[in-house]
């Protein structure tokens, strides 16, 4: 079966040809997939033989909808998705005043380790395909009715480990022809994994590069994020140095702040001499308690003290809105609570 929502517009034209059929219905497909219809019958302007023929050698990549938990807070909704293989990734919608913003899975678990996150318990089953990382988008979207505006890639997985389907799935979502989502509108996320921070300043310099960063120092920052053993600060540094001048795009950087690991002021002023010469904004994160990890959140006003050592010495830093903190709001949680 072709995986056929994966599949480029020039890779759904030679499939199209391959079935007998004219070019032009692929266009017709295409758009139909991006609208977010479930079933080749949706596809009202074809023609029967043609929807016979998908169905019997093209795989639509359609998510099943398992659970939806809204906050009562702020309307946020984290979604539970089943892939047909049984295996399940989250998805969260966030609404913000200028839009809606979509938090998108890449993979079906993780293997990076980072000792404070949910999403790698039980390790990385599979890579998600493009068309399911696509169909986040559009399930969302069909859910409520309304166009997502903004997509965040910083769900379940690391997007760098999945780098070749990721690519599928921007080039997809940007074509004009289906979805039309612009690549300013969308964020990446890595742990940082050095040679995707390169390759992807060099194919995707529209996009939002943000970095998690977590620790100040090579020591604190090992025992957190195990990647660090192989992508040092420095080189990390490095890449996201080289990163600002092919793009000329300021970085974001991720910062979990979790009860007496990473926010004394030591750490804020290591912090700021890491950064000093990286154009760059840090975002604070209270950290968000996951089940079986034995870590504290910071207070808001200790977040706060974090954020104005930062400012003093020049570095723009802003506190994350907490949203969905009435659910499972922190990456993977609602996955590790059905396995």
């Amino acid at each position: 079966m072709v995986k056929i929502k994966s599949l480029s517009f020039g890779e759904l034209e030679e499939f199209v040809l391959s079935l007998g059929e004219k070019k032009f219905r692929a266009a017709q497909i295409f758009e139909w997939m991006h609208k977010g219809v479930r079933s080749f019958d949706e596809m009202k302007n074809l023609p029967k033989g043609l929807k016979e023929k998908l169905k019997e050698q093209a795989d639509p990549e359609i998510l099943e909808t398992e659970a939806v938990q809204v906050s009562a807070k702020d309307g946020t909704r984290k979604y539970l998705f089943r892939l047909p293989d049984g295996e399940y990734v989250e998805s969260v919608l966030m609404k913000y005043s200028y839009g809606n913003t979509v938090c998108i899975s890449t993979q079906a678990g993780c293997r990076m380790g980072c000792a404070f996150c949910a999403s790698c318990e039980g390790g990385l089953k599979r890579n998600l395909t493009s068309g399911e990382i696509l169909d986040q988008v559009l399930a969302v979207s069909r859910d409520i009715g309304e166009k997502v505006g903004n997509v965040v890639v910083m769900g379940v997985g690391e997007p760098f480990d999945n780098y070749d389907r990721l690519s599928g799935f921007l080039n997809n979502i940007n074509d004009k022809r289906g979805f039309n989502l612009g690549m300013r509108n969308i964020t990446v996320s890595t742990c940082g994994i050095v040679p995707g921070i390169i390759r992807f300043a060099e194919e995707y310099p529209q996009v939002t590069l943000a970095v998690s960063l977590h620790a100040p120092n090579d020591s604190l920052r090992n025992s957190l994020m195990p990647v660090n053993r192989k992508y040092s600060l420095t080189a990390l540094m490095d890449a996201c140095r080289k990163y600002a001048r092919i793009t000329n795009k300021r970085i974001t950087f991720e910062y979990i702040l979790i009860e007496g690991i990473n926010d004394s002021h030591r750490h804020a002023e290591e912090l700021s001499v890491l950064l000093k010469d990286v154009n760059c904004h840090i975002n604070l994160i209270p950290f968000n308690g996951v089940i079986g990890k034995n870590f504290s959140a910071v207070k808001r006003a200790e977040a706060e003290k974090f954020r104005d050592e930062l400012r003093k010495r020049g570095i723009e830093t802003t506190i994350r809105r907490e949203l969905g903190s009435d659910i499972d709001g922190a990456c993977g949680q609602l996955r590790s609570k059905k396995r």
